[in-house]
């Protein structure tokens, strides 16, 4: 959208000459003779940033700037002022105001302070949208996506979480397996019963049949006593068992007969017991290329991938990066006592095109180590960590082969904007189409 600029001044040479610089610089520009004038322009609609001498008829700047900073909090305002009132102008910034400018006004100073008071703006809003659509996820707490792959995943989870059947959830390391899993614990009749979860691949044979099963005492060295196994544990609830492809064929053999018969013995026992669980095995292993090989059974294969539930690497859902790097400034700043107020647009625009290897927990850790690093209260380029500030590549952009054109279009725009600041004019000028194109391609595209 345009960003919409009000000027309130008595003296309509300098209201009009403001009028014309800043339509220069692409803005649409608002006009008031006095500050009760432009207090009802602000009430009729969407005003952006204030442009106010101090010294007005009926309403004065000063007046002006408390009303603007009490109802609409949200909007900037410069002050203009005379050599003789320039005290007055730094107690309204003690007020409130953004900056203040002297007469005769200088159009460069007052263009850089419009851009940057614009871009904080710009930035709260996001934050403000940010914030919002994270407190209105409710049923999946700890998952965050608003695109549409993840949408697709929320439906699923949603529509298979009330069942009894076994789901195989797949995707890279990183991606959030673990809390799909949860969700669907968390959304059946079994969420008042235990969730226990093991993770595979970090245990020897032994070890993994005697937590999976448990063990009588003496079963084997250093048995000392009977342990109830991860089955047993979550008897009525649901056992997540994370990394499945990483078990050996014995396990897998005494982990079908489970499935199928919902019994087993404890290591070292000839007591049978019967268990009711609802398993939910993840993997970031291709299963069908394992069995292939023969290192995993294709019987226990069908009986775990009952629904699968595939969850998109990062790579594959930018969209989700915003919402999730709010989401993630958020829980750092406050477990780290730091007030930030938002990433530039540089970050932005490198967390965007970085290709996140390592999912959305490589860029968990990587907002964590920007706000331990950030010195100032917005995040910037030089506090992310030296690959993801690398593969921006200047002032490359870099999309995957098999891009579609309308795409890789939405991310070129995407990026010029970045690199211009939020600068539309700048911005069309550099991709050689008109504002009025730009305009029309930033609605269409949602940026």
């Amino acid at each position: 959208m345009n960003f919409t600029i009000l000027v309130a001044d008595d003296e309509k040479n300098i209201r009009e000459g403001l009028r014309e610089a800043l339509m220069l610089d692409g803005y649409d520009v608002l006009l008031a003779a006095d500050g009760k004038e432009a207090l009802g322009a602000l009430e009729r609609g969407e005003v952006d940033l204030v442009i106010s001498d101090l010294k007005m008829p009926r309403l004065s700047g000063e007046e002006l700037l408390r009303k603007v900073s009490a109802e609409f909090p949200t909007v900037p305002v410069i002050i203009l002022t005379g050599h003789g009132t320039i005290e007055s102008a730094v107690q309204a910034m003690h007020d409130g105001a953004y900056d203040f400018l002297t007469k005769p006004v200088n159009l460069d100073r007052l263009s850089l302070l419009a851009r940057r008071a614009l871009g904080n703006r710009e930035l709260a809003l996001q934050n403000r949208v940010l914030q919002e659509e994270l407190e209105r996820r409710s049923q999946f707490s700890n998952i965050i996506g608003r695109s549409a792959e993840m949408r697709q995943v929320f439906d699923l989870v949603r529509q298979v979480a009330p069942a009894r059947t076994s789901v195989l959830i797949t995707g890279e390391s990183g991606v959030g397996k673990e809390m799909i899993a949860e969700a669907l614990h968390y959304g059946s009749p079994r969420k008042d019963k235990p969730f226990i979860k093991l993770h595979c691949a970090a245990l020897t044979e032994t070890l993994l049949e005697s937590e999976l099963f448990g063990h009588e005492k003496g079963a084997f060295t250093g048995a000392i006593a009977r342990k109830r196994g991860r089955f047993e544990l979550a008897h009525m609830g649901t056992l997540f068992l994370d990394e499945i492809g990483e078990i050996n064929q014995t396990v897998q053999i005494k982990l079908l007969r489970v499935l199928e018969e919902k019994r087993f013995e404890r290591v070292g026992g000839e007591e049978t017991v019967e268990v009711d669980a609802r398993l939910i095995a993840a993997t970031n292993r291709d299963l069908k290329e394992a069995i292939a090989k023969g290192s995993f059974r294709e019987d226990l294969y069908y009986r775990l991938n009952v629904v699968n539930l595939h969850i998109p690497p990062l790579r594959e859902r930018k969209e989700d990066i915003p919402l999730l790097v709010a989401a993630f400034l958020r829980e750092f700043s406050q477990e780290n006592g730091r007030t930030i107020e938002g990433i530039d647009a540089k970050a932005r625009s490198a967390l965007s095109n970085y290709s996140w290897p390592g999912n959305v927990r490589q860029l968990r850790n990587s907002i964590e180590s920007a706000v331990v690093l950030c010195k100032g209260s917005v995040i910037t380029i030089e506090d992310l960590p030296p690959g993801i500030r690398g593969e921006q590549g200047g002032d490359q952009v870099r999309l995957p082969v098999g891009t579609s054109l309308a795409e890789a279009e939405k991310e070129l725009i995407r990026y010029t904007l970045a690199r211009e600041g939020g600068n539309k004019s700048r911005t069309a000028e550099v991709l050689g189409i008109g504002r009025k194109t730009l305009h029309r391609k930033l609605q269409e595209y949602g940026i």
